[in-house]
């Protein structure tokens, strides 16, 4: 074998070998739902006039329900620690939500619960967050509605 094709076909197989291991990473996280919405990036970039409210979390007086309605957003875990991963990708679904919210004409999005691979978990208090090897996601399904002020 020429010399100079043994380092590239050694590295070849060693990420090859690697690979289904980085790939079946998968851990799941349940994070606070009103850390996130406190977070300064979060605080910042949601408008509040669009509330949201967890499923089984006390709300106002619902006057109106829109339509149901999943987001589901990734950031690279690249570079960056799960936590702050699942803060951006939880950012991003709520982003789409609340511009979704206002294009319907709802103040609020209601009943919502972490939607991972279709399987709702549904916490007052709480949401879900899945991180791979190289991709961290958050997955949210609620209803648009117009609540009570």
């Amino acid at each position: 074998m020429n010399s100079k094709w043994m380092i590239p076909a050694a590295v070849m197989a060693l990420t090859l070998a690697l690979a289904p291991q980085a790939q079946a990473r998968n851990t799941e996280y349940k994070l606070s739902f009103e850390e996130l919405l406190n977070a300064p990036e979060v605080k910042e970039k949601l408008d509040p006039s669009i509330k949201f409210y967890l499923a089984g979390q006390k709300t106002p007086t619902v006057v109106k329900r829109f339509q149901d309605d999943v987001s589901s957003r990734k950031t690279s875990g690249v570079g960056k620690s799960d936590e702050v991963g699942c803060r951006w990708a939880a950012l991003s679904a709520l982003l789409a939500m609340q511009q979704k919210a206002k294009q319907v004409g709802a103040n609020a999005v209601v009943d919502v619960v972490s939607y991972y691979k279709k399987a709702p978990f549904s916490s007052p208090t709480e949401y879900q967050c899945n991180a791979g090897a190289v991709v961290i996601g958050v997955t949210l399904k609620g209803t648009y509605a117009t609540v009570a002020e």
